[in-house]
């Protein structure tokens, strides 16, 4: 399969998928769920031959597809991968599997419903795979349409409030991204993201770029202030659209700032460092902080995921201002294998909670924390994962979600104490609400009447949280292959950022 465009592939099969599966009719619903399945699987199978045919001794991008696109402004249909697109690719195409699963037992226009997932699926890895800086514009905002119709169509009594909040947000930020790209191709006369590397531009050019990318990635990690989107998407849109919203979409925003932001402009991402690294401890203190007081199970996780991802951004910059001291070097690639890792561990923790909130609101279409009470007495299946993921939740030693947020914590004490200090706060805020929520959602006295009629998870609940478990568990005993993928390549982004482009 070597010889295969592989990337191609696992862009457009979900996308044909997807056109195929809308206009099937209605009375085909069942047909319209295992199509949808078997492009998921068949999707999933042939990412696993990336994982396979990937050199982890090379920097340089793999799988490189290039054709002719839009000559007339130079621009290519170039894709590649290297280390860091991987895992991202790989936890993409898996969680879209159990996407399709958890969206099984939804009845109205199910074909509408799967055929949105599959075009979104086709955009997110379009994303990852993307070298040509035009092109990541196109998939970047093409995400934007399935979800906006996900949650406005099936999401909740608000969905058209979120939806609009969610859209506008997103849009907005996007609009000030498209300038520095269109900037950028007039000074280079290319798309090609390889050639904006190459370009030396002043400190101030790099500053406006900087913030214009700032304002786009930031937006959909999301970071504070222009988080706010984030819990409102979250509680109305349906449990399969928040799981792949907080697995999947908010790690783009993330890879934006790794494939844009810190090699195009190094110089003004040092520079600027001290605004990320400020930003990411109010996400991580203040976002905890507000996480405690929420009454609503999605919301709670909706802010406990801003808290989180909070580390990413950290990872990535709270060490920049260090590139040039040889004995700091270490700490540096810490902090970014570290932010890498996060990003893949809140994938898969945050699509585990989401799903857990999604089994319960499916029994008792509540998702406050005060209806429920004693649910371990009547699901205790249930409770034991429920119980597992609030561990890795909090960053439990030996799940992943203790794996990344200790090496970024690691990391920052070469920046500084009391900067690690306030991003260890994280360890005690995120048990802290994460614990406290299941113990009045699982544990003590029934008081509802309704809880006493609930049924424990079944064999498709089961499956989708047995492979979350077992995927977290292993990264958090022995995270040694997603390291190895991903080295040479937060090696090379290192080597990026450090390379002044002051012309």
């Amino acid at each position: 399969m070597n010889n295969w465009p592989l990337l191609s592939l696992l862009i457009w099969l979900p996308m044909v998928g997807g056109m195929v599966v809308m206009f099937l009719r209605e009375e085909r619903q069942a047909l319209a769920r295992w199509v949808s399945l078997l492009v998921t699987l068949v999707v999933f199978l042939l990412s696993l031959q990336l994982w396979l045919g990937f050199d982890n001794q090379s920097s340089a991008m793999q799988f490189v597809e290039q054709a002719q696109w839009v000559p007339a402004i130079h621009a290519r249909y170039h894709l590649g991968i290297d280390g860091i697109a991987l895992p991202l690719i790989l936890m993409t195409t898996l969680v879209m599997v159990l996407v399709v699963l958890a969206g099984w037992h939804v009845s109205q226009r199910i074909e509408q419903f799967m055929a949105a997932f599959l075009l979104l699926e086709g955009f997110m890895i379009g994303v990852f795979c993307a070298l040509d800086a035009l092109l990541f514009y196109v998939f970047f905002e093409g995400m934007l349409i399935p979800m906006f119709l996900i949650i406005g169509i099936w999401g909740g009594p608000n969905r058209v409030y979120a939806t609009l909040k969610f859209f506008l947000y997103t849009f907005f930020g996007s609009v000030f991204m498209l300038i520095g790209l269109i900037y950028l191709y007039l000074k280079t006369g290319s798309w090609a993201l390889a050639d904006w590397y190459a370009q030396p531009l002043s400190l101030n050019e790099q500053i406006w770029l900087f913030l214009g990318f700032l304002l786009a990635f930031a937006v959909k990690i999301p970071m504070w202030p222009v988080h706010t989107w984030l819990p409102d998407a979250h509680v109305e849109a349906p449990t399969a659209g928040s799981v792949v919203l907080a697995a999947v979409m908010l790690k783009i925003g993330g890879f934006g700032f790794i494939r844009f932001s810190l090699p195009v402009t190094p110089d003004a991402s040092q520079e600027l460092a001290w605004l990320m690294i400020a930003l990411s401890l109010v996400a991580v203190v203040y976002v905890g902080l507000v996480a405690l007081v929420q009454a609503d199970m999605k919301k709670l996780i909706a802010y406990s995921s801003i808290s989180h991802m909070g580390f990413v951004t950290l990872g990535l910059f709270v060490l920049l201002g260090a590139l040039a001291d040889p004995a700091r070097q270490d700490a540096i690639k810490l902090a970014m294998d570290g932010a890498v890792v996060q990003m893949i561990s809140h994938g898969f923790v945050s699509a585990a909670m989401f799903l857990g909130v999604g089994v319960l609101y499916d029994r008792m279409h509540t998702r406050m924390i005060k209806d429920y009470g004693g649910v371990a007495q009547v699901m205790p299946w249930f409770t034991l994962f429920a119980v597992f993921f609030a561990m890795a939740n909090s960053g439990l030693p030996g799940t992943s979600g203790f794996v990344g947020e200790f090496m970024v914590i690691l990391a920052s004490f070469q920046a500084g104490f009391w900067l690690a200090f306030l991003a260890a706060t994280t360890l005690i805020l995120g048990a802290a609400y994460t614990l406290w929520m299941v113990k009045r959602v699982m544990f003590g006295e029934i008081h509802n009447p309704e809880v006493k009629k609930l049924e424990d998870i079944g064999s498709r609940e089961a499956a989708m949280l047995t492979v979350l478990a077992v995927l977290v568990l292993a990264i958090g005993v022995w995270p040694e292959p997603l390291l190895d993928m991903m080295n040479i390549s937060v090696t090379h982004l290192i080597e990026l950022a450090a390379r002044s482009k002051l012309g």
